[in-house]
C-alpha cells in the first residue's frame, strides 16, 4: 500500500537531483536542445515555479511512500499545480523511482491523487507526456486519462 505525504524541506534537494536531470534529458531529446543548453532551461524552469522551495506558492509536492514500511521509504514524487477549487489539477511531473517501477506504485499512487483532490473538490486531472514516452502513456490511459490534444513543434532555424 502506498500513501502520498507533503514533502519536507530537507526532501527537495533529493527530488530536484532527480528531477533537473530528468527534465533536461526530455527538453534535449524534444527539442533539439544541446545537453548543457538543457540543463540550463529545466533550472531556469524549476526555479521560476519553484523558487520557493516546498513552500513555493500555487505548487503541490508530494513524495510518494510505503504506508506500512517502518522507514516509508520514498518510492517516488508528484509535483502538482491546483487551480482554483473546483477546477483542475496539472501534474508538473509524476515519477515512479527507478528501484520501484514494475510494481504497481504508479497505478496506485495516481489512484492516491484522484482521491486527495476530488477529496479537496476538484474536478480533473491534466497533464503532459512526451510523445516519445510509450510506458507512461499506457500508464495513463491505463488509469483512466483521455487523450485530449497532440502537441506539434517545429523549428525554425537550424541550430
Amino acid at each position: 500500500m502506498i500513501r502520498l505525504r507533503h514533502m519536507h524541506a530537507h526532501e527537495f534537494s533529493g527530488y530536484l537531483a532527480y528531477f533537473i536531470p530528468d527534465y533536461a534529458a526530455e527538453i534535449s531529446s524534444n527539442y533539439d536542445v544541446d545537453p548543457e543548453t538543457a540543463r540550463r532551461r529545466a533550472e531556469q524552469d524549476v526555479t521560476a515555479d519553484l523558487g520557493q522551495g516546498v513552500d513555493s506558492p500555487g505548487q503541490d509536492l508530494f513524495c510518494i511512500v510505503m504506508e506500512h514500511e517502518t522507514e516509508n521509504p520514498v518510492v517516488g514524487y508528484f509535483w502538482c499545480k491546483p487551480g482554483p477549487k473546483g477546477g483542475s489539477v496539472f501534474i508538473s511531473d509524476f515519477c515512479i523511482l527507478p528501484l520501484y517501477r514494475g510494481m504497481g506504485y504508479g497505478k496506485r499512487a495516481l489512484a492516491a491523487l484522484e482521491a486527495t483532490y476530488a477529496d479537496a473538490g476538484y474536478l480533473d486531472i491534466k497533464l503532459r507526456v512526451a510523445a516519445d514516452n510509450d510506458k507512461a502513456q499506457r500508464l495513463y490511459l491505463g488509469t483512466g486519462f483521455q487523450t485530449t490534444g497532440i502537441n506539434m513543434r517545429k523549428p525554425l532555424r537550424q541550430t
